[in-house]
């Protein structure tokens, strides 16, 4: 796909090698992305990635990630700081959107773009606030181990959880999430039953927690009990959605406070999912 766009731009898919480049452009921007989160996107919808080049130098991105039939997430939404006001960013977000075919698509815009998402067609959902800090070490409960130690059935009861939690299923990405080096799996069992799960990872300015789903808020508290622990006094984020006011008393509960905000929007309506399990968001760039 080749789109033309003002000023001779011209946006085109993007490669995981295009990727390496706008996820500086994303650290820059201070969104501290995952250090191994590109290979895992990718691995949901390679074709849902697009660059937009200036006489073959990149200048504009935007993510729109398929999530089967009915659902997208779109993300990336970058143009390089010289170069913004110019449409760029607008031609790149109409190739990428046009992905998306009759999707409903999620975003999390952070607040100075969310005027601009609500003529484009989305409307808020809730806020979505990121907490960040060095959580203390304390005791990690019974019940919570590695995932690749579970079970026999831990990837099923897993991924059957994750769906539960989220508006669409995700294999593909969830497959490379829970396995991609430097990523660290905690399940927490009860009477051998999956009650929850969470990821820590590598970011760019801190270890990244996301996502953080739990039937209840004793099982959340283990399971960042047992992430804190492999974070080892390193610094830590976390994005926690507003209307689970229980995770945002756990996070403050650990002494980490709110540094920023964004507001998860949507074009239209989306699966019904348990919203009262996310304690934290996977990631802000694919929902």
């Amino acid at each position: 796909m080749t789109s033309p766009g003002p000023q001779d731009l011209v946006v085109t898919r993007a490669t995981p090698d295009d990727w390496a480049v706008v996820a500086r452009w994303a650290g820059d921007e201070g969104w501290n992305p995952g250090l191994s989160d590109p290979a895992c996107f990718f691995a949901q919808d390679p074709e849902g990635f697009f660059i937009g080049r200036l006489d073959g130098e990149p200048v504009s991105s935007v993510s729109v990630v398929n999530h089967g039939d009915d659902y997208a997430f779109l993300g990336f939404y970058l143009v390089r700081p010289e170069l913004r006001g110019q449409g760029h960013g607008l031609a790149t977000w109409k190739t990428a959107l046009a992905h998306a075919g009759a999707r409903t698509v999620g975003l999390d815009g952070v607040v100075a773009q969310q005027d601009n998402y609500r003529q484009s067609g989305f409307e808020p959902a809730h806020r979505t606030f990121r907490y960040s800090g060095v959580a203390p070490a304390v005791p990690v409960p019974d019940g919570v181990r590695p995932v690749e130690g579970a079970g026999p059935r831990a990837a099923q009861d897993l991924a059957a959880y994750d769906s539960a939690c989220h508006p669409a299923d995700r294999p593909r990405f969830l497959e490379r999430w829970l396995t991609t080096d430097g990523h660290r799996a905690l399940a927490r069992i009860v009477d051998g039953r999956l009650t929850g799960y969470g990821v820590i990872r590598p970011g760019r300015d801190a270890l990244r927690i996301g996502p953080l789903f739990a039937d209840t808020a004793a099982d959340a508290r283990a399971l960042l009990a047992g992430l804190a622990a492999e974070a080892a006094g390193r610094p830590l984020a976390i994005d926690v959605p507003e209307p689970n006011t229980a995770a945002a008393a756990l996070v403050e509960e650990y002494g980490l406070t709110p540094s920023f905000e964004t507001a998860r929007m949507y074009t239209g309506p989306i699966r019904p999912h348990a919203a009262e399990r996310v304690f934290g968001i996977t990631t802000l760039e694919l929902g």
